[in-house]
């Protein structure tokens, strides 16, 4: 047996293991089906949704709204980034904002996103914003701070056009780091989202586990939260990919 399938059969051992638990108990009587509900329920109820497309339906809608504040965030935390990576007086100017803003949660905004921008599309994307842009910035100022000081004094030796060296040097060798706050600053757009949906919305994956409650629907609740972990799991994946391969270029 190759190594590759002996390491993804461990890889998916313990969940199969949990699930065929999970199912006995259920089917036994030990989990009370109005507790925890038993695995085939919650796959018949996404089968369900999936064919009446509302599963789908909210879960296009949470994505949407992630890649909407996340695309905003990482364009904005780049650029200002680089720009306080390279000007000690910008350093000192936002200094003192950042450390007062940064360790606000992300959730403790979503009052006064309500307040400001209502129940709507911006304040979940202003939430979401306001999850994942401090890892990108924070990430992005200490990769380029990073960068062994040779290849910049080289860059200017040949005297690289600013632009071409922020392009070329700066933002190539801080990659990785950036790269590192995309993927923490993603993971933490998809909570966000998720609660903003929790307690206002009327569609997402967030509005799909209250409503579950609301409605004493177990099944529906533990669908949710088995999607929540699934798009959360293959968000991260496809970062992991990217950044695989990115080593592999260098």
């Amino acid at each position: 047996m190759k190594k590759k399938t002996i390491n993804f059969l461990v890889y998916i051992s313990l969940p199969i293991i949990i699930l065929a638990i999970w199912e006995f108990a259920s089917l036994s009587g030990a989990l009370p089906a109005y507790i925890i509900p038993a695995p085939h329920s919650i796959v018949e109820l996404g089968i369900d949704l999936l064919k009446s497309g509302e599963l789908w339906k909210h879960i296009s809608v949470s994505i949407r709204r992630v890649f909407s504040g996340f695309a905003i965030a990482a364009c904005v935390a780049i650029v200002f980034g680089v720009f306080i990576a390279l000007s000690k007086t910008l350093e000192n100017f936002t200094k003192l904002i950042l450390q007062v803003l940064q360790p606000i949660s992300p959730i403790a905004w979503i009052p006064i996103a309500i307040i400001w921008l209502g129940i709507g599309e911006p304040s979940k994307i202003f939430i979401t914003f306001i999850g994942s842009v401090f890892p990108i910035l924070i990430n992005t100022i200490d990769g380029i701070r990073q960068i062994d000081n040779r290849y910049i004094e080289v860059s200017k030796t040949f005297e690289v056009p600013y632009p071409k060296l922020v392009g070329k040097v700066f933002l190539v060798g801080a990659f990785p780091q950036i790269l590192t706050g995309l993927k923490i600053g993603l993971g933490n757009a998809w909570f966000c989202v998720v609660a903003s949906e929790m307690i206002a919305a009327s569609s997402g994956v967030g509005y799909m586990l209250m409503d579950g409650r609301a409605l004493s629907q177990p099944e529906r609740v533990m669908l949710a939260m088995i999607v929540i972990g699934a798009i959360g799991a293959l968000m991260r994946y496809i970062l992991e990919r990217i950044e695989k391969r990115f080593d592999y270029a260098r």
